[in-house]
């Protein structure tokens, strides 16, 4: 899994070339998002994995990259071959990238 820092993923994401996974829960969503980013909490995530197309590159983020992490793991580990995870989460996007996004 590769591990990508908040301006790789904007490079991709201006490019359209991943799925972007938000791994976090919905209270987390209403506060600060990214548009575009599918949303399947964590906890939801082994119930939901057909939801998501293993041949994509798949780019996973969540509040400081813990849960992120997981979610990639549990993906590769389910034949997703494309697999990457934002280094800080969106913390580190609303400090590096964006800081109109709200913080917690």
């Amino acid at each position: 899994m590769r591990n990508l820092s908040p301006a790789e993923l904007k490079t991709l994401l201006d490019d359209h070339s991943v799925v972007l996974l938000d791994v976090r829960q919905a209270e987390e969503l209403e506060i600060a998002q990214l548009p575009g980013a599918q949303h399947i909490p964590l906890n939801e995530l082994p119930a939901r994995i057909n939801e998501l197309n293993p041949e994509q590159a798949i780019v996973v983020l969540c509040h400081h990259g813990v849960r992120s992490e997981m979610a990639g793991r549990l993906l590769e580990r389910n034949g997703f071959a494309s697999v990457a995870h934002l280094m800080g989460g969106i913390d580190a996007w609303s400090e590096q990238i964006d800081p109109t996004l709200a913080r917690y």
